[in-house]
């Protein structure tokens, strides 16, 4: 038996499986988004492999807890803040 390839965007199949679950919840989808962020190779491939799967999922389920979480993997980061005084300097 050969076994498919692994999709780059959800390797573990995590996020098509959440969207399969009847009735999950949004802290279920939390839950599950984070272990499908760390079964990503790189962290830098997030925001291509979150577009990715919008595009999959959320037309065919707008209103989805998986698709709402998704959404806000997309939101804006917060920006660093400089530490001022001596932590800011890395003098300990």
């Amino acid at each position: 038996m050969t076994r498919a390839p692994a999709d780059p965007a959800d390797p573990k199949g995590l996020i098509r499986e959440a969207y399969l679950i009847d009735a999950i919840t949004a802290p279920e989808c939390r839950s599950i988004f984070l272990d499908w962020a760390l079964s990503l190779e790189d962290a830098g491939q997030a925001p291509a492999a979150i577009a990715d799967l919008l595009a999959r999922y959320a037309a065919a389920a707008p209103n989805h807890p998986m698709t709402v979480t998704l959404q806000a993997g997309l939101g804006p980061q917060p920006t660093p803040r400089r530490r001022g005084g001596r932590s800011g300097r890395g003098v300990h």
